[in-house]
């Protein structure tokens, strides 16, 4: 049986009672204001602290509902740590005149003040300046969208203020959230030990920065081989969360190609966790865009409603969608019935149930509503 904590108010009345009925000779009852009655507000009040301290103690005393520094310790008990910020890195352009050049470690502004820096000196090609950049503070607020306007943080000589993103800015990633690094933890407590099952390699994968969702094919390119299939939802937002780089496996793994990007990092993340005998190649799902129409939709045929049936489906996708995997009608129609502003509705388009072949993914295009 749970142990009900008093409330304060409720403190403050055992107290009371406990005076009154003490047989204190001439105290029946007590006054607001009396020194009894201060007292005792005092003491429960100190009371109610005791008991609040006692049960945050309790909470960190289990890795279910510890938190921050208590739910990272657990977490290192099981070799799981909290993913911290990734910084997002493009490219921009700038037009020059002379040989001015832009140099490494040049601040590049965006409208709204965040910063990027150069990590290489800009490549001249006939007018323009080009350079990789990073942002300078991690998170997924630094990623920036092909061709948007960037500018010089300080005006250069001979290289005009205003430039834009000739490679989009992509892979910044928020710090890992409570509620998501403690699944990671639970997870890792109820498993009887990484030795190479499927779980252990999502395991693996999700624990990479910027890493979302992750799946297993056994076998997948033939006997002996582990083909794991990464999204970075958050970090690659603009790309729908495909991975950026090239399909293949760890530096060190010479029975393959290496792999590039998002792929390469998470290979090499999972090197030293993975069994020794099994070749293991990290790879982008290929996706299958699939578009809505939706017919009969009446009054309620709106661009708001449009939008939230497109955010109802985009949650049904990102919940269910996977590579190889097959969403069925009752899936999409689940998810439109939740915007209450849409009371009936036929979906035209898909007909029938949606299947992925190996390798390739579901995700959502566009929708179409109809009245």
């Amino acid at each position: 049986m749970p142990f009900l904590r008093p409330t304060l108010k409720q403190l403050v009345q055992q107290g009371v009672q406990d005076i009154t009925s003490a047989g204190i000779e001439g105290v029946g009852a007590l006054l607001t204001n009396s020194v009894l009655g201060v007292i005792n507000t005092v003491l429960s009040g100190m009371s109610w602290l005791h008991f609040s301290y006692l049960d945050w103690i309790a909470k960190q005393a289990v890795p279910w509902t510890a938190s921050d520094e208590y739910l990272a310790a657990w977490g290192a008990m099981k070799g799981v740590y909290l993913k911290q910020a990734n910084k997002a890195g493009g490219q921009v352009i700038f037009i020059a005149r002379g040989n001015t050049t832009l140099p490494t470690g040049t601040l590049i502004s965006r409208p709204d003040g965040l910063l990027y820096i150069t990590t290489q000196d800009a490549v001249r090609n006939g007018d323009t300046l080009q350079a990789p950049v990073t942002a300078v503070n991690g998170g997924a607020a630094g990623n920036y969208a092909l061709g948007a306007s960037v500018s010089l943080a300080s005006p250069v000589i001979g290289i005009e203020s205003t430039g834009s993103v000739t490679q989009a800015i992509t892979g910044g990633s928020d710090t890992e959230t409570q509620e998501q690094f403690r699944t990671r933890v639970l997870d890792v407590f109820r498993a009887t030990g990484s030795n190479g099952r499927e779980q252990d390699y999502i395991n693996w994968a999700l624990a990479v920065s910027g890493v979302t969702r992750a799946w297993v094919a056994r076998n997948g390119f033939g006997p002996g081989t582990v083909v794991l299939y990464i999204m970075l939802d958050n970090a690659n937002a603009d790309l729908n969360g495909f991975p950026i780089g090239r399909n293949g496996s760890a530096s060190l793994e010479t029975r393959y190609q290496q792999a590039t990007g998002d792929q390469l990092r998470v290979a090499n993340a999972i090197w030293d966790e993975q069994p020794v005998t099994a070749l293991v190649i990290v790879c982008a799902p290929q996706p299958l865009t699939v578009n809505f129409t939706i017919s009969d939709t009446g009054t309620a045929n709106s661009e708001e409603n449009r939008k939230a049936v497109y955010n109802a489906l985009q949650a049904m996708f990102l919940r269910l969608s996977s590579p190889g995997g097959t969403l069925y009608p009752s899936d999409w129609n689940e998810a439109i019935s939740t915007v209450t502003a849409l009371p009936h509705f036929t979906v035209t388009a898909p007909s029938t149930s949606i299947i992925a072949s190996t390798g390739t993914m579901p995700v959502l295009g566009t929708v179409t509503l109809q009245s």
